[in-house]
């Protein structure tokens, strides 16, 4: 009988690297998220596609960039012909749960409460499915009146009126009667996001706690893009801040990492075996550069996620890898690690040689996007097309309507000095640029055009009208007839044919 394998992805909402403790912030206690490092391999420089809720989800539950989901912004669904990890799993016979916050069905930011293909509908539990759990008063309290520790004891929360305890409850639940079988379970919470809702003792936690800041709180941005400095100013943040608080986040912070540990506990119990990837969306400024949130803005505090990966008898305890990695990999590594073909229209590959030998080197490169924050509502600067590739040390950023940024992040982690104008820094701006124009090519990136290599720092032009002079017709997923081919109305022979 063929041994059955598990696959559990646990996601939170705004939580990087810099409010871990494994990552080098003890005093935040994520004791469950600590634990799990220890007993797996920790990704040191993990990196969102796009720091932004949909579009970063598009592409964790999917494998492809958001410029090929159609997740350009927050509140716009997932392409017709894009299919999950869910649809892919499913099909072949797995049990797949879904539960949590899933911000891909384009209607707002609780979705529509409907079990989207490939999810046992079960077990979902979107943000629309909670909110008909809760009565009118309830809905209201939990949007506007949670703000401090003070209200929490005021309407007396417990930890079962949030979000992210009903869904550990489900996933409880799901793994105590699935655990024996071939199954993926994705968990995805909400916290630590705002309203940042946690019941006692995590809102008291953090009271009078002091966040120490970075130096690039006091970032001038006087050589970084236009964008950044109306930003800034017209978040009004203390430029001369060392420390911040913000009881709220940072308490929750803590509690979900103690949801986390109820669902770690029910996998070791039910599912020991399971393969454990816990990954965030995205991260949050923290007052860093005078940014407020997260948006169009690639500095590390935002694009930085925590990646974590437990596999008992596979993945090494207690390693860690330094090498760049991205949310691109994880669907690929899950149809691997479950022994299913990875479609050719899959963008991201597989991991699964580092996940075994951490000495292996994932990627050369990472990529990096944005688009729009959201479609329902302007704010963030609207349309804000950025591109960026990342090496492992030298961080380039394409931003299309202003000035564009290269970072060394080993001798300025902080991202302070912009040497996209260093001479000394030519030949590796460049370098960057021609793997991020390649890269934006062979993945059809809709916006790609002669705009993109046309810079101040690098003027001549080397693409033309006909672009690189390719067609490349959609590769075959198994889901959909094999295209045909403009020229002969005939299948597709190759994935890429010179331009007529």
């Amino acid at each position: 009988m063929a041994r059955k394998i598990g696959i559990v992805l646990i996601m939170t909402d705004t939580q990087g690297v810099n409010v871990i403790g494994c990552y080098g912030r003890p005093e935040m206690r994520t004791p469950n998220i600590d634990r799990l490092a220890s007993q797996g391999l920790m990704f040191e420089r993990a990196y969102t596609c796009c720091p932004v809720c949909g579009p970063a989800r598009s592409s964790i539950l999917t494998g492809n960039y958001p410029h090929t989901t159609g997740v350009l912004a927050n509140n716009l669904p997932l392409g017709m012909n894009i299919k999950t990890v869910g649809e892919r799993l499913s099909d072949a016979g797995w049990r797949t749960a879904y539960i949590g916050k899933w911000h891909l069905s384009g209607t707002d930011y609780f979705d529509d409460g409907r079990c989207p293909p490939g999810w046992d509908p079960r077990y979902w539990y979107d943000g629309r499915c909670y909110l008909e759990d809760l009565t009118l008063e309830e809905r209201l309290m939990w949007r506007q009146k949670l703000r401090t520790p003070d209200d929490i004891h005021r309407y007396g929360i417990t930890e079962e009126f949030t979000w992210a305890h009903r869904c550990s409850d489900r996933a409880i639940d799901f793994l105590s009667k699935y655990g024996d079988e071939n199954f993926l379970l994705v968990v995805s919470y909400d916290e630590p996001h705002d309203p940042s809702t946690c019941p006692p003792p995590f809102c008291d936690m953090f009271r009078d706690f002091e966040y120490e800041l970075g130096e690039n709180v006091r970032d001038p941005l006087v050589d970084k893009p236009e964008h950044q400095r109306e930003w800034a100013e017209y978040a009004g943040l203390p430029r001369d801040a060392k420390t911040l608080r913000n009881p709220m986040y940072f308490g929750c912070n803590s509690f979900v990492d103690y949801e986390i540990g109820r669902v770690l506990e029910a996998v070791e119990e039910y599912a020991p075996e399971s393969l454990v990837i816990f990954t965030s969306d995205h991260g949050t400024p923290l007052l860093s550069h005078g940014l407020s949130s997260k948006g169009p803005a690639m500095y590390d505090e935002t694009t930085r996620i925590p990646f974590i990966v437990k596999w008992e008898g596979h993945v090494p305890e207690g390693e860690v890898c330094r090498h760049p990695v991205s949310h691109i990999n994880i669907v690929p590594t899950i149809l691997e690690a479950a022994g299913l073909e990875v479609p050719p229209f899959i963008e991201g590959r597989s991991i699964l040689p580092t996940l075994l030998n951490p000495k292996v080197k994932p990627n050369d490169y990472v990529f990096m996007e944005f688009t729009r924050y959201e479609v329902n509502h302007d704010g963030w600067g609207g349309f804000q097309p950025i591109r960026c590739v990342f090496d492992g040390r030298y961080k380039l950023v394409i931003n299309l309507h202003y000035t564009d940024e290269l970072y060394d992040l080993e001798e300025d982690p902080q991202e302070m000095r912009n040497l996209i104008n260093s001479p000394k820094h030519a030949e590796i701006r460049d370098r960057l640029h021609d793997k991020l124009l390649e890269f934006m090519d062979k993945t059809r990136d809709v916006f790609r055009g002669p705009v993109w290599e046309r810079r101040p720092w690098r003027k001549e032009r080397r693409m033309g009208w006909n672009g690189s002079g390719k067609t490349r017709p959609r590769p075959d997923d198994g889901y959909e007839p094999r295209v045909l081919l403009y020229e002969t109305g005939l299948p597709v022979e190759k994935w890429e044919y010179e331009k007529r």
